[in-house]
């Protein structure tokens, strides 16, 4: 029997605007809403990012994010929940570390920590090694697991010496994204040489960029991993161009996808069970490692 689907579920992202798609959710009531909706159909989990209420521009400040979280956990209390730590934004600790410092219900099982710095079309992510590595102490410390992003792989390796160094722990989440301008490109090459580099005891999602979003996930839920999936990656639902995605179109796309592959959903509930995350009503995150806590 193959290993059940991880859907992973990113419904904003930072640069989709009302402007390019009314389809993507920006105020806390429409990101709410939309998880709580793709949620009904089957997801694993959701990777989040906040955007200011008044001018609907990405924000790191916590209360922001501990909103949408609320508001998710109100009804979905078992769904996994990750906060982007993005660097694309904001380039000093004390902001994209910020959706760390949430307690209690509030607090994300997950935050995303991209393993290098990256040029994007018109755009770069800043992750230095002092960034990078104080984010995953931080995580560490917290109890909060980080979803590890990888556009080539180079940042696998990088991910393999945080964990030399005793600031990852497995077991390990990998988001690997295909297709940006200055990555790794969509292709099965490409693709099969990042899989295979991955350490031991590591679960793995297919992101792809744009167009590549349908055939990564496609060539995923073939292969036996996981997908990302949502508008932060893609506004259209077809190649062409030509037909606006919706984040409920492209979750209820996936299904068709498992469905003829035989590949079930993979619930929040077993997905936090074979991370080491807390299965305990009203505790998030991961237990933290008894040196740690002495």
């Amino acid at each position: 029997m193959q290993e059940r689907l991880i859907i992973n579920f990113t419904p904003t992202g930072m640069i989709p605007t009302k402007d390019l798609t009314p389809h993507v959710p920006i105020t806390v009531s429409e990101i709410v809403d939309d998880v709580l909706k793709v949620a009904d159909i089957g997801i694993t989990m959701v990777h989040l990012h906040a955007r200011n209420h008044e001018d609907g521009k990405p924000t790191y400040e916590k209360e922001i994010y501990g909103r949408i979280i609320e508001g998710i956990r109100k009804y979905q209390p078992e769904l996994v929940i990750c906060v982007s730590l993005s660097g694309r934004n904001f380039s000093e600790f004390v902001q994209r570390a910020d959706p760390l410092f949430l307690e209690g219900p509030l607090k994300p099982d997950m935050g995303s920590l991209t393993l290098s710095s990256l040029n994007f079309n018109a755009t770069a992510s800043t992750n230095s090694p002092q960034m990078i590595q104080d984010l995953a102490r931080t995580m560490l410390e917290n109890g909060i697991v980080p979803e590890l992003e990888a556009f080539d792989i180079g940042m696998i390796n990088y991910a393999k010496y945080l964990a030399k160094k005793g600031l990852l722990q497995p077991p390990f989440y990998f988001n690997l994204l295909l297709g940006n301008i200055a990555c790794a490109q969509a292709n099965l090459l490409n693709a099969g040489v990042m899989i295979n580099d991955l350490p031991e005891n590591s679960f793995w999602s297919l992101a792809g960029i744009g167009n590549a979003q349908l055939k990564m996930n496609s060539i995923a839920i073939a292969s036996g991993g996981g997908v990302r999936v949502g508008i932060e990656d893609n506004i259209w639902y077809n190649s062409g161009r030509t037909e606006l995605a919706s984040n409920s179109a492209l979750i209820k796309r996936i299904h068709t996808i498992a469905k003829a592959n035989e590949r079930e959903i993979m619930s929040p509930l077993e997905f936090r069970q074979k991370m080491n995350l807390s299965t305990e009503k009203g505790s998030f995150g991961r237990k933290l490692p008894i040196e740690l806590i002495n």
